[in-house]
């Protein structure tokens, strides 16, 4: 990972060419190969990982290109994966290490999404290359 200033002079400068609306950034998630414990290597979206440097499944991020905000989407480690996989950083921890202004979990995402196309402003996102992108989206 770069410094956190760097995402966020990569989110300010793609703000300034955009000029208005949200940026909605969907990370990927775990791909299976033959059963949902079975996945490959997980490799995370460019896009994603360029502006937010965070390699890691089931993460979403928005930028509101007026308030110059951004937020990341996410959900915490329960208590069993962390039995298993030890201390994780929280979805908060995360995000202020890439200078991301605020953390919420997935469950708020669609309603923010949604509140943004009601009021009708412009909800930018890069054409989805996978499956599971356009069956979420």
């Amino acid at each position: 990972m770069f410094s956190k200033e760097v995402y966020r002079k990569r989110r300010d400068s793609l703000r300034k060419l955009v000029g208005d609306g949200i940026l909605f950034f969907p990370g990927n998630e775990e791909s299976a190969m033959n059963y949902r414990g079975n996945t490959y290597h997980f490799r995370q979206d460019s896009s994603f990982l360029y502006f937010f440097g965070i390699s890691r499944p089931g993460f979403y991020a928005v930028c509101d290109v007026e308030s110059g905000n951004d937020t990341l989407y996410g959900e915490d480690f329960a208590l069993d994966d962390i039995i298993w996989m030890g201390e994780q950083p929280s979805v908060r921890e995360l995000a202020a290490g890439v200078a991301v202004d605020s953390a919420a979990s997935l469950s708020k995402l669609p309603g923010e999404l949604q509140a943004a196309l009601r009021s009708g402003r412009r909800v930018h996102i890069l054409p989805p290359y996978r499956g599971d992108h356009l069956v979420r989206l």
